[in-house]
């Protein structure tokens, strides 16, 4: 039983499992549960040998809880690892990898906020507007981690920014936040398509130039601009 490297799901109490066949097991007595949080340990503990996944189901995706493996593994992998980085040579690979990843994201927060502006598509009197909402929603859409659905990369940066400006209109310009919804399957996404349906006719009104005075321009109350009035 523990020869056999298993994906499993929680079973009835903290020390056992359930198989994708509903037979519950009981991980050895020298084996104790890596918990999430260490990426390069529990990959070098699962290369070692035999261990159990532990997944749940978290919204629409299946994420690891914790890795069953023979303890003195653990321990021996996590004390090589701290060894290794304690060395110079994984300090400036850490450094490296960081000023990477910032580069990574400070591209990608340049296209986002530059496909959010071509969704906005506002006449030219309202560019400076355009400017500070696309500024407001890659704020809030883009930081790694958010969870948000500029985050994604299972759809286009074009899809991503429209998706992340409705959400953002919705929540800013409409009293959705305080909206009372029905316990009724479908009900919160009929609400949010009217509000949808609201938001981008809001936006119309920007791209085409028409007047919107400042004291009653539901952007700039959003954005707590001067001359707004909420």
């Amino acid at each position: 039983m523990p020869d056999k490297t298993r994906i499993v799901s929680p079973g009835i109490d903290a020390r056992s499992v359930r198989t994708a066949e509903g037979e519950i097991l009981r991980p050895p007595d020298d084996w104790e549960k890596l918990f999430p949080g260490d990426a390069t340990l529990t990959r070098r503990v699962k290369q070692g040998g035999p261990t159990w996944t532990v997944e749940v189901k978290v919204r629409k995706r299946m994420m690891s809880s914790g890795v069953w493996a023979p303890a003195a593994r653990i321990a021996e992998v996590r004390a090589a690892l701290e060894v290794e980085r304690a060395t110079p040579a994984h300090a400036r690979k850490k450094a490296q990898a960081t000023a990477r990843r910032e580069r990574v994201q400070e591209d990608y927060v340049e296209d986002f906020r530059g496909a959010v502006l071509d969704f906005l598509a506002f006449a030219p009197v309202y560019s400076a507007l355009a400017q500070d909402v696309a500024d407001a929603v890659t704020a809030l859409a883009t930081p790694v981690g958010s969870g948000t659905v500029a985050r994604t990369q299972r759809i286009p940066v074009e899809r991503r920014a429209e998706a992340a400006v409705i959400a953002w209109l919705r929540h800013q310009t409409t009293a959705y936040d305080d909206m009372k919804v029905p316990r009724v399957r479908g009900a919160r996404r009929e609400l949010r398509r009217e509000l949808a349906q609201r938001s981008r006719a809001l936006l119309l009104r920007y791209r085409r130039g028409h007047p919107v005075p400042a004291e009653g321009c539901p952007l700039r109350q959003a954005l707590g601009l001067p001359g707004a009035r909420g």
